[in-house]
């Protein structure tokens, strides 16, 4: 029994009347795409959200069923389980031990440490990538409030023109002179910035003017709206993550373009008389303590800063939670040996003020090991004190005794003030807090730009840089290719284990584990009929659903009536290989998260990955001696089928390839971010080289895509 059978099946059972709508349609996709098993661990997970005990025990029974079905399909020697995400961790783990090295070997002396923090500063820059224009902001107060002992601004800018960014502007009611001020950003919540922040308000008391700034998805920058401003999707983490993909495909990442808008927020700051410009701070907690992060690690301006509930190990988060959402990693910080703790080192000897909780579900472990590698640096630096943890019994939360201690802090990098008292704030909120009438700049003004909007443009922009690209040499094209996929090169080092042989009454059935040295095994069947002759090809099928649902269709003696011999593969994440569905939150909309994310922290994209299992896979076709000098051609969807394009420009003993319900264009992902599984076709910077019409072009007809 297959998933598409048996969603229709629930459908006729009026299943939506139990779910909710986006319930609803996430499980039909994942009925419709994903391996039955999965699409079946997700019933379990939303019937028992809803409140019918009937389906759970329905859902169960048929899991079962089809899970043994699946069984039946297997060609690898070993469970897999997690094995495929342990696999992905593998170059996480030796960049880290890498990294610890280069930092072990800094700890000897002063001028080793200043070289080391020099050098994370210059790669993480380039890391960065190329930066928006900075146009004029175009500043205005649109508005103000009176607090009990402060005001607050209301204020739109535009960090690069046609993005307009809102703001509050927590000001001391009385002040003398010019004062210093703080960026506080925003922890992850569709209000942003909201009715009121309690640390700014607190902050504005105690003398110290505080810059509220909605980022990309939240408050009044919501992305993903429809003409009501009503948000298409489940929630701010859900939008961050669907639109990181284009500013990723261009060679940004949204953690870029939200430094970008918070480092205009100093520019804005530094444009008022009232703000001391040389006594700049910033703050953020959760989404915002990554976004303080970034900000105090590529600015200098920022004189000192509070990271609160994202401090942390990266290497322990990956192990302990998988990925966060879209805005809180630039792809390849593995590779460049960055781990969270560096970013507080390129502040040094600059204040630097870490805040977490003992029981958060961000790791404590990691934050206290990461403060250790800080206070060392920070102590061949010269300034043993200048760095300071604070924890508190508590979990993803900042509770007074640490909010306390953050104004604390400030006063004293700021103000000079060591002693002083930390004046309370009387948790003041308003309901007129709105920058915009609507509730949200792409609304309110004519000539807003959405991230689509701009992304677009930048992808439109960048035409000439691909086309030089598609027009060198066949063999300078390839390099670039490789290089995008962070494959060094091919690797044809390979073994076939033949793992059942069985003979069936017009087919004779081979299954092997492909083992490519150092990468990971690939499960084939392999199918001959007892009419295939010299003149058979080989057709190699590779479905988003796994090779168990093909398998299953075509159960059939008329499949086989041509004599074509039918190679059934998985490439790692599909089918046999796939990852544990409970392991890659539905919130990403990608049943391959962790696997994709993780692969582009190490600089590895699944899509690279997967070339290489391709090839692995024509070498065995070009060498079984079974299967040696026939044609080999390709059927694909989904995933998969971007996967061949790529393979069909390396190498051409792919003589064709048949493609459907396949990406036509990564435009696509910039215009329209609210759908599934993007991340894993993710290349970072690919538009800066070719698009996928320019694969099919490189290909030389040899790709065809039928739908």
């Amino acid at each position: 029994m297959q998933a598409r059978a048996i969603w229709k099946w629930l459908s006729r059972c009026k299943i939506k009347t139990f779910l909710g709508g986006g319930e609803y349609f996430a499980m039909k996709y994942m009925a419709l795409t994903s391996p039955t098993s999965n699409f079946f661990i997700c019933i379990y997970k939303d019937i028992t959200m809803y409140r019918n005990r009937f389906f759970l025990s329905v859902a169960a029974v048929l899991a079962g069923t089809v899970a043994m079905a699946q069984g039946s399909y297997k060609a690898l020697k070993f469970k897999t389980a997690t094995s495929l995400y342990n696999y992905e961790m593998l170059p996480v783990h030796a960049q880290n031990y890498e990294r610890q090295q280069a930092f072990e070997k800094a700890c000897q002396s002063k001028e080793a440490m200043q070289q080391y923090v020099s050098q994370l500063r210059s790669r993480f820059s380039q890391l960065a990538g190329e930066m928006p224009q900075r146009g004029k902001l175009n500043a205005k107060v649109v508005g103000s409030l009176k607090g009990n002992g402060f005001i607050v601004e209301k204020i739109v800018f535009q960090s690069t023109p046609g993005r307009y960014v809102t703001a509050h502007l927590y000001l001391p009611e009385k002040v003398q002179g010019k004062i210093p001020a703080c960026i506080e950003m925003c922890g992850h919540g569709l209000d942003g910035k909201g009715t009121g922040s309690g640390s700014a308000e607190q902050l504005a008391v105690n003398g110290i003017a505080s810059m509220v700034v909605d980022p990309f998805s939240q408050g009044e920058r919501q992305q993903t709206i429809d003409a009501q401003g009503k948000n298409l999707t489940r929630g701010v983490t859900t939008e961050h993550t669907l639109i990181a993909p284009g500013f990723i495909l261009l060679g940004s990442s949204l953690a870029a373009q939200e430094f970008f808008d918070n480092s205009r927020a100093i520019d804005y700051l530094l444009s008022r008389k009232d703000i001391d410009g040389d006594k700049i701070g910033c703050y953020g907690f959760s989404g915002g303590g990554t976004q303080s992060s970034y900000l105090a690690a590529l600015d200098d301006r920022v004189k000192a800063s509070c990271v609160g509930l994202f401090f942390s190990s990266r290497e322990r988060t990956l192990e302990t939670q998988g990925p966060s959402d879209g805005c809180q990693w630039i792809p390849g910080e593995g590779r460049e040996h960055i781990e969270i703790a560096d970013m507080a080192m390129m502040n040094a000897p600059k204040p630097f003020l870490i805040l977490d909780g003992r029981f958060d579900f961000v790791d404590h472990w990691g934050a206290l090991r990461g403060y250790e590698e800080v206070n060392r640096c920070y102590s061949l630096l010269g300034a043993p004190d200048a760095a300071e943890q604070f924890y508190y019994d508590d979990g993803h939360a900042i509770p007074k005794p640490s909010q306390d201690k953050m104004v604390s802090f400030f006063r004293k990098a700021l103000l000079g003030d060591a002693q002083g008292e930390v004046k309370p704030y009387t948790y003041w909120r308003s309901d007129d807090m709105r920058c915009t009438k609507t509730g949200q700049v792409n609304l309110e003004y004519k000539d807003a730009l959405s991230s689509m909007q701009e992304c677009e443009a930048q992808m439109d922009r960048l035409s000439a840089q691909r086309q030089a690209f598609c027009s060198q040499s066949a063999d300078k094209v390839k390099d670039g290719i490789l290089k995008l996929l962070g494959l060094p090169g091919l690797n044809d080092h390979w073994d076939a284990i033949e793992t059942r042989h069985e003979s069936q009454r017009d087919v004779e059935e081979y299954r092997y584990q492909l083992d490519c040295e150092g990468q990971y095994p690939v499960p084939v069947i392999v199918r001959i009929p007892s009419v295939a002759n010299l003149q058979s090809k080989v057709c190699i099928h590779l479905a988003d659903a796994g090779k168990a649902s093909l398998l299953i269709e075509t159960d059939r003696r008329d499949v086989f009536s041509d004599g074509t011999i039918h190679v059934y593969a998985d490439l790692r994440g599909f089918g046999e290989t796939s990852d544990i569905f409970e392991y890659n939150l539905s919130k990403y909309w990608n049943t391959q998260y962790r696997s994709a994310v993780t692969a582009l922290h190490a600089g590895k994209p699944l899509i690279g990955q997967r070339v290489q299992d391709l090839r692995t896979i024509l070498n065995f076709c070009s060498a079984d001696e079974k299967l040696k000098g026939r044609q080999i051609t390709v059927k694909a969807d989904g995933m998969n089928a971007v996967v061949v394009m790529h393979a069909a420009v390396l190498d051409e003993r792919l003589a064709g390839a048949t493609l459907t319900r396949t990406l036509k264009t990564w435009r696509n992902y910039i215009q329209h971010p609210v759908q599934h599984d993007m991340m894993s076709n993710v290349i970072p910077g690919v538009l800066r080289c070719y698009d996928i019409p320019d694969l099919l072009s490189l290909a030389k007809g040899r790709v065809v895509i039928q739908d």
